[in-house]
């Protein structure tokens, strides 16, 4: 662990992050996007600085993790995130994930086949711990405010910040799944529902999530690749049952294009909302500012 910290510790300050746990953060030129390198192994990274960030003042922070084969710098483009981040004063973090495949990189989400058809195994990078490390040092240099730390992702991504939600919910405010959202394998038994054992959240995680109902990768119906299997709204129910949801949320077209459904009435405030579009396919669905809004108002719990 010394060794982790000390590598990504260096390239923060080599990229001019303050040099000391209590220094104030700097991270260059605000409403800039920079590549940089993190942990041990050296990882790319896309960091974006909103351009009214206060260096005195920690920022929050928005993971985007790219699809299965993507990177980081494809991700961050084309989910326009940066520019988002610059209207409402977020960091935004797009790193490599930690599997590298022929045409880019995938996550890690231990007893889920990637693309390739294999399993992440024991020598494969842990992706949750890289991301949650990340968190600290950014944290420790003064950068970010580690209880606004939200996570969103594209496809494999989208699993890997369902993941997220299931695994370390201790330490994101809320997610945001793109053409992604699951609540745990599926059941080796029954592949078209959620394995419970799978996905146990110590808190309740506020979760919206935007898909296309033409998605033929991902379908929202369920089916597709083995990762996949259940279907979106089994997802939701399950998201329910873990914050605690009384009831069902009626459903609302936010366009003519665009409705939402999902659950209310949860503990902590952790809605579960599902964001469709009519024809969407498998591509960046998501509504930026509705998905900043649902994030900004929302805390990490404490203890």
């Amino acid at each position: 662990m010394r060794q982790w910290i000390g590598v990504l510790a260096v390239g923060l300050a080599l990229l001019g992050f303050g040099s000391g746990a209590r220094a104030a953060c700097s991270v260059g030129e605000p409403g800039a996007t920079r590549t940089i390198t993190l942990g041990p192994d050296g990882r790319t990274a896309q960091l974006h600085v909103p351009r009214t960030f206060d260096r005195a003042r920690p920022a929050p922070l928005v993971f985007v993790l790219h699809g299965s084969g993507g990177t980081g710098a494809a991700i961050m483009a084309a989910s326009e995130l940066a520019q988002t981040a610059d209207r409402h004063g977020f960091i935004v973090i797009a790193p490599d994930a930690g599997i590298p495949v022929e045409r880019g990189f995938v996550w890690n989400v231990p007893g889920v086949p990637t693309v390739t058809g294999a399993v992440p195994g024991p020598d494969d990078a842990d992706d949750v711990a890289f991301l949650v490390q990340t968190i600290d040092d950014l944290a420790a240099h003064g950068c970010v405010d580690n209880s606004r730390v939200y996570v969103t992702g594209f496809s494999g991504g989208g699993r890997m910040t369902s993941w997220l939600g299931c695994v370390a919910s201790d330490r994101f405010a809320a997610i945001a799944p793109v053409v992604g959202l699951r609540a745990g394998n599926p059941r080796e038994d029954a592949p078209n529902a959620p394995d419970p054992a799978t996905c146990r959240p110590s808190h309740p995680m506020p979760v919206i999530a935007f898909a296309g109902d033409a998605d033929t990768t991902n379908p929202v119906k369920g089916g597709g690749a083995p990762y996949w299997s259940y279907t979106m709204h089994a997802a939701e129910q399950r998201w329910a049952q873990l914050n605690g949801c009384t009831g069902p949320r009626d459903t609302k077209w936010v366009s003519p294009q665009v409705y939402d459904e999902g659950y209310a009435a949860c503990r902590d405030d952790a809605e579960v909302i599902g964001r469709i579009t009519v024809g969407g396919g498998h591509s960046w669905v998501a509504d930026n500012e509705a998905m900043w809004a649902f994030f900004a108002g929302r805390t990490r719990p404490q203890g």
